[in-house]
């Protein structure tokens, strides 16, 4: 298998604090690869190192072989890598149709030049978006909100344009921080077939940080446990679920991982 994501001896301080502790894992081409663990493991600030929020204090992240380590997150976006976050950042103030159209890069008409002197260039180029972010907004199950404010969209339909932005931008490797977090069960399930259609018909990479158990267990394998800054084990959720030291981990030992609080 390919690595897309090789993440090498990283550790992450912030002053005397001790985020992630020289940890390394690797995110394989083309699957749907969990990061799971207890609040304060460091998962977050992982993600934000791979997704270029801020550079690890030492080691080195690579993707698709190349060091990319400190690289700001436009340039990763320019390099196939997306993340989306806990608490969705729509547009709030222009439709669901509108927040998909803006964001493909390298517009014609972010150029002063071809707004005043291409305009049929521009014209073709604006239709060609719109009906793309429309056959998006259809697959995506959102056609009857498309001429929506953003922000009046419920949680989890806004989880849902995030990932039409995903899919709009063309990425290779996404980031996924948390897409449960306020959603209710029937568009997470929604969620959840975008999720799987992405991957088995675009070839998608996905890197899922997550608390519900039960949506990592249909959609990731393998999973990555890390605890105090480090990975604890990776493998199949049915193993994680049964190994006492993840138990521990998450509740010391009080209840099964496969049933979280």
């Amino acid at each position: 298998m390919t690595t897309t994501i090789d993440v090498r001896n990283v550790t992450k301080r912030f002053g005397n604090v001790l985020a992630v502790d020289r940890c390394s894992l690797k995110v394989e081409q083309g699957t749907i690869t969990g990061l799971i663990g207890p609040n304060g493991a460091g998962k977050t600030t992982m993600f934000n190192m791979v997704a270029g929020a801020f550079a690890p204090t030492s080691g080195s992240i690579l993707l698709d072989g190349r060091d990319v380590t400190g690289l700001p997150a436009h340039e990763l976006f320019a390099r196939g890598l997306l993340r989306t976050f806990q608490i969705a950042q729509e547009f709030s103030h222009m439709t669901a149709l509108e927040n998909l159209m803006t964001v493909p890069a390298g517009q014609s008409g972010e150029s002063v030049f071809n707004a005043f002197f291409r305009r049929g260039r521009l014209e073709a180029e604006e239709l060609a978006i719109r009906r793309r972010a429309e056959d998006v907004l259809q697959v995506l199950r959102l056609t009857h909100v498309k001429n929506e404010k953003a922000g009046n969209l419920s949680g989890g339909q806004k989880k849902l344009l995030e990932l039409g932005r995903v899919m709009m931008a063309e990425a290779r490797v996404v980031l996924l921080d948390e897409i449960a977090a306020g959603v209710n069960r029937t568009l997470l399930n929604d969620l959840a077939a975008v999720i799987e259609r992405l991957n088995r018909e675009n070839g998608l990479t996905f890197f899922v940080i997550e608390h519900d158990m039960d949506l990592i267990a249909r959609l990731c394998d393998p999973v990555i446990v890390m605890a105090a800054g480090s990975v604890m084990m990776q493998g199949p959720m049915a193993d994680i679920r049964n190994n006492p030291e993840v138990v521990e981990a998450y509740f010391g030992g009080g209840a099964p991982v496969a049933e979280p609080a």
